[in-house]
């Protein structure tokens, strides 16, 4: 049918990195005592962080139904041409998700970064 060649393309070859494992991170390799006290305190400060803005999505997002429960005037309330209740949970608690989203990200990485600056300081 077709007289055109299959041609396989490959990319560059590609080298792994070297790695050198120090004796903090063998430690935890090697799941040694010392390893997991490591990354025990490492899961149990990404949890706090978790909960945190667990707690911070569930006091803001979480009470704006029980806000217009209890405060049945806020139902009729009204920006421009949209009711609050809508413009409050179809708008704006998207830039909010958003924004937690962020700052947990931001401050988990801030955790691990300081994690490893730990590990490195013990192996010196």
């Amino acid at each position: 049918m077709n007289d055109i060649p299959r041609v396989r393309v490959t990319g560059p070859p590609r080298r792994r990195a070297t790695t050198t494992h120090r004796s903090g991170t063998r430690e935890i390799d090697a799941g040694t005592e010392l390893g997991r006290v490591y990354m025990e305190s490492l899961l149990r400060e990404q949890l706090r962080l978790a909960l945190r803005i667990l707690g911070l999505l569930a006091l803001t997002v979480g009470s704006l139904p029980l806000a217009f429960h209890l405060i049945p005037g806020l139902g009729e309330v009204r920006v421009g041409p949209l009711p609050l209740s809508w413009l409050l949970l179809g708008v704006l608690v998207y830039p909010w998700l958003l924004t937690l989203g962020w700052l947990y990200i931001r401050r988990s990485e801030a955790n691990e970064r300081d994690f490893a600056a730990l590990v490195e300081e013990v192996e010196r």
